[in-house]
């Protein structure tokens, strides 16, 4: 199971860094896109939409606002599941992947990933 992580950042502090290292410990694949290039343990943060292979689950850590540059990628990526993080909240997004087949929650990676629920 294969989770892209959408706004990933370098930054320690920032909650798509600690999902990625939580995502790892759970021997989770992970992929990562993000605005500036880096590195997360051994994920390589990618500038570029790379059409990734087998993606199951796509974790936005990115505003509404921002979103809408990345939908038709979202989609063409056929996730089984986009989770919007605290803050990543867009109905106009749920109705496009609802009508594409694309299952969505809001919810927190991090909540779901300490609950056993991921």
């Amino acid at each position: 199971m294969t989770t892209l992580v959408l706004g990933a950042s370098t930054n320690i502090e920032r909650y798509s860094n600690i999902a990625i290292k939580k995502l790892l410990v759970n021997k989770i694949e992970v992929k990562a896109i993000g605005l500036k290039a880096g590195v997360i343990e051994d994920v390589v943060i990618g500038k570029d939409l790379i059409r990734f292979k087998k993606i199951h689950t796509v974790t936005l850590y990115i505003n509404k606002s921002r979103q809408k540059e990345y939908y038709d990628y979202i989609i063409s990526l056929k996730p089984k599941r986009v989770i919007f993080n605290p803050g990543t909240e867009n109905p106009d997004f749920y109705r496009i992947l609802k009508s594409n087949n694309i299952f969505y929650i809001e919810a927190c990676t991090l909540v779901l990933l300490s609950t056993n629920q991921y």
